[in-house]
This record gives C-alpha cells, sequence and structure tokens, in this order.
C-alpha cells in the first residue's frame, strides 16, 4: 500500500495497528517526518551561526521534545509553566528562551530566577516585565532580551497576527526609548532583540520584518549578539498550499545580516522558532465512523466521527481545513486528499460534541462545505491530517466531557508506541470538590 501523502511515508496498516493496540480516537505522531523537519530547519542558510528552538506551544508531549532536542534544536517557551515542562522532559534551562506575558510573582517569581540563574534566557516584553526583573538580573550579571512590538503583522487569520495594533505581544516602538532608558539606569545588557509577526504569514512581511528588526538593532541596541525573527513559518496541509521556502528566507536573512556586519562590524546570530513547520505534519488523528445521517434531497450527507472539535479545534478556531484519508476496515486505502475517486461523494465530517461548530469541514468563515472523498462504512477510519501542531495542546478535550485522548509515536524504527495514556473520567473529576 502506499504511503498516505506525499510529507510523510506512514503506511496505511500502522494506522490500523495503532487502533488495535491502543483504540480510537488518538493522535498519532510519524517520528521520521519530524526528525526530518529538524534537520531542514538546521541546514537553514544563515550568516554567522543559526539558533533554532522548538516553539514547544504547538505540542509539548515530553517524547515529543526529547526527539526535537535530541536532534540539535533548542526550546521557544511560551509560559514559565511551559519552561518547567522542559526541565520535566530533561532539558537544561539553559536550552530554554521564556517568551510570555506572564508577569510571574510570589513562588512563580522565585521559580523564574531560579531557572534564570540556570542559565534560561527571560525575554523581557512590556515595562512591567522589565521594572520588575531589572534589579535581579543586575544582581546576578544575567543579560536579558526584549521582544519588540514592530506595528506591523502577518498571519493566515486576525487571530494569528502577533505584531500588529490589535495585539499586544512585546514592547511597542512608542515604549522602546522609555524600556531602553530604564534598562540603561539600571546597568542591564540586552544582548538578544526578538520579533514575532504571527504564524503562516507571507513571505514578502517576513522579509520586511528582517530588516525592520535589523534596523531596530542598529539604532537602538550595541550590546546585542543574537537576532531572533520568531516563527511563523507557513506549513502546507492541503494540496497545492505552499510551505515556506526556508533557503529563499534563509538566504534573505543572511544577506542582509552579512550587511548589517558591514555597516557595524557586529557578527550577529541568527535563531528561528518553528513549530507548526516542525509537527504539523507529523501528526494525524485517527478517527472511526460512528455513524452516516443526511438531512434530505437537498441537504447533505455527514459522517459522524468519534472525534472532533475536541481532538482538532482548528477549522472551529480558524477554519482550517485538513486533509482526510479514509482508511478500511480491512486496511485498503480507500482515498486521500492526494489522490480523490472519480466518482464523487460529497460529505461533511462532524464530531460527537453538541456544538453546530463540532465540524472539520468548515470555510475561512465557519461555513459548512462539502469535501469529496470515498464513501466510508461503518467502523472504518477517517485519518484526519496536519494535526501535529496547535491540536493535542490546545483544543478543549473535555468538552461535553469528553476525555483527553491518547498520543502514540510511529518510531522511526517501525514500532508503534504510546506516548500519552488516555485520560480516564475520574482523572477528568478528581480535583472537583
Amino acid at each position: 500500500m502506499s504511503p498516505l501523502n506525499d510529507f510523510s511515508k506512514l503506511e496505511p496498516a500502522v494506522f490500523l495497528k495503532a487502533k488495535e493496540a491502543y483504540g480510537t480516537p488518538a493522535y498519532l505522531y510519524d517520528e521520521a517526518l519530524i526528525i526530518q523537519r529538524c534537520k531542514a530547519v538546521l541546514d537553514m542558510p544563515n550568516a554567522y551561526g543559526l539558533g533554532v528552538r522548538y516553539a514547544m506551544k504547538a505540542n509539548s508531549n515530553r517524547t515529543i521534545l526529547q526527539i526535537v532536542e535530541k536532534h540539535g534544536l533548542l526550546i521557544d517557551a511560551s509560559s514559565l509553566n511551559e519552561a518547567k515542562r522542559a526541565v520535566m522532559a530533561g532539558i537544561a534551562p539553559a536550552k530554554i528562551f521564556l517568551t510570555t506575558q506572564e508577569v510571574p510573582a510570589g513562588q512563580e517569581r522565585k521559580d523564574l530566577e531560579d531557572l534564570m540563574k540556570k542559565g534560561l534566557k527571560y525575554n523581557v516584553c512590556s515595562l512591567r516585565q522589565l521594572e520588575l526583573i531589572a534589579g535581579f538580573a543586575r544582581e546576578n550579571g544575567i543579560d536579558l532580551s526584549m521582544r519588540i512590538h514592530p506595528g506591523i503583522g502577518s498571519g493566515e487569520s486576525a487571530t494569528r497576527n502577533t505584531g500588529d495594533k490589535y495585539s499586544c505581544f512585546g514592547v511597542h516602538r512608542s515604549d522602546l526609548e522609555a524600556a531602553l532608558q530604564f534598562g540603561k539606569d539600571k546597568g542591564i545588557r540586552f544582548t538578544e532583540v526578538h520579533v514575532h509577526i504571527g504564524s503562516g504569514g507571507d513571505p514578502e512581511i517576513w522579509r520586511s520584518n528582517i530588516d525592520l528588526e535589523l534596523g531596530i538593532i542598529e539604532a537602538h541596541f550595541p550590546d546585542c549578539d543574537t537576532v531572533s525573527f520568531g516563527g511563523g513559518l507557513k506549513e502546507a496541509r492541503m494540496p497545492g498550499e505552499i510551505y515556506a521556502d526556508i533557503e529563499y528566507l534563509g538566504n534573505y536573512a543572511k544577506e542582509r545580516i552579512e550587511a548589517f556586519y558591514e555597516r557595524n562590524g557586529r557578527k550577529l546570530k541568527m535563531e528561528i522558532e518553528p513549530g507548526t513547520f516542525i509537527v504539523a505534519n507529523a501528526g494525524y488523528a485517527v478517527t472511526e465512523v460512528l455513524d452516516k445521517k443526511t438531512t434530505g434531497d437537498d441537504g447533505f450527507n455527514f459522517i459522524v466521527v468519534n472525534g472532533g472539535m475536541e481532538i482538532n479545534a482548528r477549522p472551529t478556531m480558524y477554519g482550517s481545513q485538513h486533509p482526510f484519508y479514509v482508511i478500511s476496515k480491512d486496511g485498503s486505502l480507500l482515498s486521500t486528499e492526494f489522490d480523490l475517486p472519480d466518482t464523487g461523494y460529497n460529505a461533511i465530517i462532524v464530531g460527537r460534541c453538541c456544538e453546530s461548530g463540532d465540524s472539520q469541514c468548515l470555510d475561512s468563515q465557519h461555513n459548512i462545505i462539502e469535501r469529496k472523498m470515498a464513501e466510508p462504512e461503518l467502523g472504518d477510519l477517517i485519518v484526519i491530517g496536519g494535526v501535529g501542531g496547535y491540536c493535542s495542546s490546545m483544543t478543549p478535550f473535555n468538552y461535553n466531557s469528553h476525555i483527553q485522548i491518547p498520543e502514540i509515536l510511529a518510531a522511526s524504527d517501525g514500532t508503534v508506541r504510546l506516548i500519552r495514556k488516555a485520560q480516564t473520567l475520574e482523572q477528568m473529576v478528581q480535583n472537583e470538590l
């Protein structure tokens, strides 16, 4: 049997094996593809060195963190708990970069300081954060990073644009002079500058971000030795979509950083923070057909599966589209998004939640749309692709009291093993009083 698509080399039999061992619904991850993507980003062209930080918010499973760290990636954490979680997975604090909206106090403040003493790099995102951390940083000789709000952004939806006036991430350029003066007065060195404009954005906007950020460093940050261009490298989940040309973007950044050196005599190391690009297409949601319904002659065909918005909320949240693979009970691959059948069967895949938006077939305006596929039978598998990022880490898995589903690794050595047990109903309610 042929692999499912151009990204992954997994065979349909792997999904049946996972079902037989651990049931459905379940997430299944392709380790070989994760490793391939790690190698691809590490080979990105650069001028004077490259650091690649995995945006762990995309998928924070311990095994995923250990795989990417083993293959050369550092960690980008978006909360103090994410940083702690990475440490619990065996990753040294010195490999972690913390960029957060939080303003830690009490025990959290103590935990942050402890991690910073062990090498964690703290990325200041507001005047308030800077005011609170400056004394500690000065007393302990710790250099800081600063995230800049550039005033421009890009993203596949408004909620994934993190750089324009509708988002508040980072120190806005209108506050930059005040922040720099405060830092100077306190004897603080900012050795890294960071800008992230959004996820899945236009490569031309990404290029303009490079120019903008280098200009800010040139004008305001004499101690900076590292420039982080953030993440947002576009991934292609569906046929016809184009993923980020990291060689093109790397070469552009390389040229601009070399030009910066010619002007200033300073060699900047480059950092990027891919998340989706590393794990999205390595993940699949394995679901089973529970029911089939219609809404009359002028209506639609509905396929009810045992995992919907509570395992993949991206269609509901963003209007995102994911590829579908129909696999029969005997392991035959009946249709894929990359090889659709000639005879048309159009249907809408929905989940079990009591929510009209619980559909995997929505457009960008959240309208239900039919999708073409082979007609499945009860008990067949509907495998949803592209769910390695921002699914297990972000979905409302306890909605309608559904349990968090297991996570499975299709390892590079051909084995299939459990990397997260399914939640139980008792675990769901254990903290209720």
